[in-house]
C-alpha cells in the first residue's frame, strides 16, 4: 500500500469513528514526533493504536481492514493468569470487504457489531491437525445462546449482535448494506504470531512510503519507534 492511501485511510476512518459517537484515547491524534517521546513507550511495547492492512494483496477495497487497538496485555501476563490479560479493538469493515478466512491459535474474541450494516460472517470448525473442517458443523456462543450451524455456514449480525470466536474457529468477515462499526473484545492479542490464513497471507500490509505518515501504525512501531 502506498502512504499517500493510508493516509487518506486514517482520516476517513476517523470521520467514520466520529459519525458512530466514537470518541477514541488521545494517543489516536498523535503525529509520528509526538509519538517518539518516552512517554508512550507502553504503547509500543503494546501495539496499540492504528493497524491497516490489505493482507499484502494490494487491493484493499476488496480485501482489507481497519483497526484500532485500544488496550492489550501480554502473553507473560495471560501465562501468569494475572494482569491485563484481554485485549480491546475498534474495526472499521467495509460493504463487501474481506477481511479473509482465518483463525487463531491462542485468542478467544468476541466480535461485536455495533453499528451500521449487517455483518456478515462465514464460520468453520477445526480439523485435528488445525486445517479447516469442510464437513463438521460449527458450534457458537452467540449472545449468551449456544448455536450449532453447519460448516460454511455464513452469520448475520444485526446491530448489537455479537459472536463469540474460540481458537480453532475459522471466520471471514464482511459489512452488508452499509460499512460496521465493529468492537472486539478479547484475550491478549498478537498479530504478530497468532493469525492463520487459509490460503496463507501476510497479515501486515507492505508499505511505500511515498508521502510522509499521518499517523504511525502498530507495523510502523519497529522503524519508526526504534
Amino acid at each position: 500500500m502506498k502512504r499517500s492511501e493510508i493516509n487518506s485511510i486514517l482520516a476517513d476512518a476517523d470521520t467514520f469513528f466520529r459519525k458512530h459517537g466514537v470518541s477514541l484515547p488521545p494517543f489516536a491524534h498523535l503525529s509520528p514526533d509526538a509519538l517518539r517521546a518516552s512517554d508512550y513507550s507502553h504503547i509500543a511495547q503494546r501495539r496499540l493504536g492504528w493497524d491497516i492492512t490489505d493482507y499484502g494483496l494490494s487491493d484493499f477495497e476488496r480485501l482489507g481492514l481497519v483497526l484500532f487497538t485500544l488496550r492489550n496485555g501480554t502473553m507473560k501476563e495471560l501465562q501468569a493468569g494475572q494482569g491485563m490479560v484481554y485485549a480491546e479493538k475498534l474495526l472499521i469493515s467495509r460493504v463487501s470487504q474481506i477481511s479473509p478466512m482465518h483463525r487463531h491459535a491462542q485468542k478467544t474474541e468476541d466480535i461485536i457489531n455495533r453499528a451500521g450494516g449487517t455483518l456478515m460472517m462465514q464460520v468453520f470448525a477445526s480439523t485435528p491437525e488445525g486445517a479447516r473442517d469442510l464437513q463438521a458443523p460449527v458450534r457458537l456462543l452467540c449472545d449468551g445462546a449456544v448455536r450449532q450451524v453447519p460448516a460454511g455456514s455464513t452469520l448475520k449480525l444485526l446491530p448489537g449482535e455479537s459472536v463469540t470466536l474460540r481458537p480453532g474457529d475459522w471466520h471471514a468477515f464482511w459489512a452488508e448494506g452499509e460499512d460496521c462499526l465493529v468492537g472486539e473484545v478479547s484475550t491478549v492479542n498478537d498479530d504478530q504470531t497468532d493469525n492463520i490464513f487459509d490460503p496463507p497471507l501476510p497479515r501486515f500490509a507492505k508499505i511505500e512510503d511515498n508521502e510522509q505518515p499521518l499517523r504511525l501504525l502498530v507495523s510502523d512501531y519497529p522503524h519508526f519507534l526504534a
